[in-house]
């Protein structure tokens, strides 16, 4: 579970950086990659440090891929500027009702 989470993240830290790109030299992969390796192997005892890991590890991978899929929302829906009211009409799925000149 903890190696899918680990890969997951990775994965969501590659698509949020500027570039595309996440190197093993980089500072933020450094950093989780020993956090990871810190909380591998625990006392099954005290395993309150290992779901801590787990959960933190799930909470910042849905945090990344909010961000992303927030961004392509607002992407895909951006204005661009005043809009007929046809164009309106048809972007919410309505029919203007025709001119019975």
């Amino acid at each position: 579970m903890t190696s899918n989470i680990y890969r997951s993240l990775i994965s969501e830290l590659r698509l949020a950086s500027p570039n595309g790109v996440m190197n093993k030299d980089s500072l933020v992969f450094k950093y989780i990659a020993s956090q990871f390796r810190k909380y591998k192997t625990t006392d099954q005892q005290l395993c309150k440090a290992r779901e801590e890991m787990q959960f933190l590890g799930i909470t910042y991978r849905c945090y990344l891929k909010s961000l992303r899929k927030q961004e392509e929302i607002q992407k895909h829906f951006k204005g661009s500027g005043e809009r007929t009211v046809k164009a309106t009409a048809d972007m919410v799925g309505f029919k203007l009702p025709h001119d019975p000149k």
